[in-house]
C-alpha cells in the first residue's frame, strides 16, 4: 500500500505551525521528519488526541503538508480528525496545542479528549 498525500484534511494554524517548527528545531528533530497526529481510546470523553514526532510515515499514513509542517495520520485517526484545525494557545487558560474538531459531539474541559 502506498502513502497518500493530501492537502487540508487537517488544518494547521500559523501559530501551531510556528510552534511545531520551534519544537523540532529545539529538539534537533531530523529534517524530513513529521508530527504523527492521531486518536486513541481513553480520556474522559472516550477518545483522546495523540501527538509525537517520528522520522518517517507508515505505509498507510496520509501525509499532510502545510505551512512547512508535515503531519502523518493513520487512516483510522483521519476518520475522526477530518476537518479538524490544529492550533496553539498560550493564553490565560493554559499553554498547548488545541484541536477544534467538527466531528466531536462532546469534549472535555481539558480539551484533550472527545466523543463522537
Amino acid at each position: 500500500m502506498s502513502m497518500n498525500q493530501v492537502e487540508q484534511e487537517i488544518l494547521i494554524t500559523e501559530k501551531a505551525a510556528r510552534q511545531i517548527i520551534k519544537i523540532m528545531e529545539e529538539n534537533s528533530v531530523t529534517p524530513g521528519s513529521g508530527l504523527r497526529v492521531g486518536v486513541k481510546g481513553g480520556g474522559c470523553s472516550g477518545l483522546s488526541y495523540t501527538m509525537n514526532f517520528v522520522n518517517e510515515p507508515n505505509d498507510a499514513d496520509t501525509i499532510i503538508e502545510d505551512k512547512g509542517v508535515r503531519l502523518f495520520v493513520d487512516p483510522k485517526s483521519l476518520f475522526y480528525l477530518m476537518g479538524t484545525q490544529l492550533d496553539f494557545s498560550d493564553g490565560l487558560n493554559g499553554k498547548g496545542f488545541t484541536f477544534d474538531n467538527p466531528n466531536a459531539s462532546k469534549t472535555c474541559g481539558c480539551g484533550q479528549s472527545f466523543g463522537v
